[in-house]
């Protein structure tokens, strides 16, 4: 193995490593002003996605991030939206709805956190090539890769962290979970009722914790998509000089 394949395997074996390697790449780059190699191109993307997914975390595992926000915010499942179409049938539905609404996001918020490390491992086994070639691959182009190649392994590692996040007494001691049974139950009840047999009302049974996963993770993408575009399009957000270097090529 020559000594250029070494250096690359020990710069992408950690990301404390490639950040150590980062600065001192930038700092060289930005010494010497030459053009930036595809070594340091690739480098320059993992960190970018390393920042971009720090910044993701931190603003998402926040009260009302997905609540307030209404790209992101989670609303009863798809096949739960009978519910709202039938709410006036059901004892206090509105307040029922609203409370699992608001369980929903608050989970959410509280779940994402988790992400951080199983994204931090996919950005470091990210190839060389791959991370070459998206650096110039236009508009969410990293973002979009990293959900191609890791979203069910994410998924496998998140359900269970969002299923905790479910049964957490998150608000008044109730739980999602809790919070989501009780306005199902009070639903089929009346779906199972005479009047809801003559309407042609079906029965909810949404498996809630694989829902909140997807909608989760689709919350999470939008943000480190939208944190990638930041450095892509925004000098102020290249925050090192690695990234300074790299994503100034694209400025051109």
């Amino acid at each position: 193995m020559g000594m250029g394949m070494i250096l690359l395997s020990v710069v992408f074996s950690g990301c404390d490593v490639l950040t150590q390697v980062a600065s001192s790449v930038g700092t060289a780059i930005q010494t010497s002003g030459t053009t930036p190699t595809a070594y340091t191109n690739a480098a320059g993307l993992k960190e970018a996605l390393q920042v971009g997914l720090t910044n993701s975390v931190r603003t998402l595992n926040q009260t009302d991030a997905f609540l307030a926000n209404a790209a992101m915010k989670i609303l009863l499942p798809e096949d739960a939206q009978v519910i709202v179409e039938h709410i006036q049938m059901i004892p206090g539905g509105n307040q029922l709805v609203s409370d699992v609404v608001l369980r929903l996001n608050r989970a959410a918020e509280d779940a994402v956190v988790e992400a951080k490390p199983i994204f931090a491992s996919a950005i470091r086994n990210m190839s060389f090539s791959d991370a070459t070639s998206i650096l110039f691959g236009g508009e969410q182009a990293a973002t979009n890769y990293f959900k191609q190649a890791t979203y069910n392994q994410l998924y496998d590692a998140f359900l269970p962290k969002m299923q905790s996040s479910l049964s957490k007494d998150l608000i008044g001691g109730v739980s999602t979970q809790e919070s989501w049974s009780a306005l199902t139950v009070a639903y089929n009840n009346v779906a199972k009722s005479t009047l809801g047999q003559v309407a042609g009302l079906k029965s909810v049974s949404t498996d809630l914790s694989a829902y909140a996963t997807r909608r989760t993770l689709d919350g999470l993408f939008l943000q480190v998509a939208e944190e990638e575009n930041k450095i892509r399009q925004d000098p102020k957000a290249r925050v090192t000089n690695l990234l300074q270097q790299v994503f100034g090529q694209l400025d051109q």
